[in-house]
């Protein structure tokens, strides 16, 4: 028999039901304020390192102008700054890399989710796909002075030599250049786009390749028919992340790519980028290199957006194909 100085259980049970809602209220509305603060930060952030980036080179801005990206010049001795080898050779070598690590890439996606091996030995090769992304850039940039240039050199030779008429092979392999730089590039960049495109080769509905299989189609059928164009935008997405990374590189481009300011078709000539221009020059610079080397770094930061912005569009319009599809 329960006594008058009890509380009910029908009471106790709601009363307790209203302060578990109420917290969940409180930690909503928390995490709400949390998000949007995180979301707005972010943007502040972006904005300030731009604002800071292009305040400090004002000077630079005031003094070339426009004229500055279409410059081809770099001497410090007489203060004449230009950006555009290193902008065509930032380009050029994400480019090239990008070329050469997206099949790469997404044959290895392919390998490594359409059941060609058991599970154990896809984890195990997996692992080793995203354990090039823990190797440093500098042990990359020594690996391709000890092992990529030693091939690349003769190689780049021979074509001059017999197909030296072709634009790509107008000049001689002298070591480091655009292909060594590339390559190398490749193998940075590609457990990234692996790793990405394999998890869009996953969306693929499980129904869709049974169906298909039903119907007499074959593997290879089923995946250039139906799994590549569904994972089509992932696949894009992880080709552009890898162009970030690619544009952004210092080390092993400063080791590979040669440090000759210069325009040239040839695959093999020497060249610079504007992050491998920060790297080896703003330790020393002075007066207004300091504030021309800002302006690359500026001149970097609208590359990057831009072409995000031009991939987030093709974004876009891919995912809704794809879901038309």
């Amino acid at each position: 028999m329960q006594t008058a100085t009890e509380p009910s259980p029908v009471l106790t049970t709601r009363w307790i039901g209203n302060k578990t809602a109420q917290r969940s209220k409180t930690f909503d509305a928390f995490f709400s304020w949390a998000t949007f603060v995180a979301s707005w930060g972010t943007v502040a952030l972006l904005v300030w390192i731009a604002g800071q980036v292009g305040w400090a080179s004002r000077e630079a801005i005031q003094k070339f102008g426009f004229g500055f990206i279409i410059g081809t010049d770099w001497d410090t001795n007489s203060d004449q700054y230009g950006a555009l080898p290193l902008i065509y050779g930032t380009l050029v070598s994400s480019a090239l890399a990008l070329l050469i690590a997206t099949p790469l890439g997404v044959a290895i996606a392919i390998f490594l989710t359409e059941d060609y091996l058991p599970l154990k030995a896809r984890s195990f090769f997996k692992f080793l796909v995203e354990l090039l992304a823990a190797i440093p850039s500098v042990i990359y940039g020594l690996w391709g002075i000890y092992a990529v240039i030693p091939i690349t050199t003769p190689m780049g030779n021979w074509l001059n030599a017999h197909m030296g008429w072709i634009p790509l092979f107008s000049t001689p392999s002298s070591g480091p250049g655009f292909l060594p730089a590339a390559f190398v590039l490749a193998i940075m960049i590609l457990p990234t786009i692996a790793a990405l495109s394999g998890s869009a080769l996953k969306m693929t509905p499980q129904a869709l390749k049974e169906g298909a299989a039903a119907l007499g189609a074959t593997r290879w059928d089923v995946i250039l028919q139906i799994s590549l164009p569904i994972a089509a935008s992932g696949i894009l997405g992880a080709a552009v992340l890898g162009l970030g990374r690619a544009m952004g590189e210092t080390m092993a481009l400063a080791m590979l790519v040669g440090n000759n300011n210069q325009i040239s078709a040839s695959l093999f000539a020497p060249a610079n980028t504007i992050a491998s221009l920060l790297a080896n020059h703003f330790g020393e610079a002075t007066g207004l290199e300091v504030s021309a080397l800002m302006y690359l770094s500026f001149i970097l930061m609208a590359l990057t957006l831009a072409i995000n912005a031009v991939a987030e569009l093709i974004l876009e319009r891919t995912g809704a194909t794809v879901r038309h599809f």
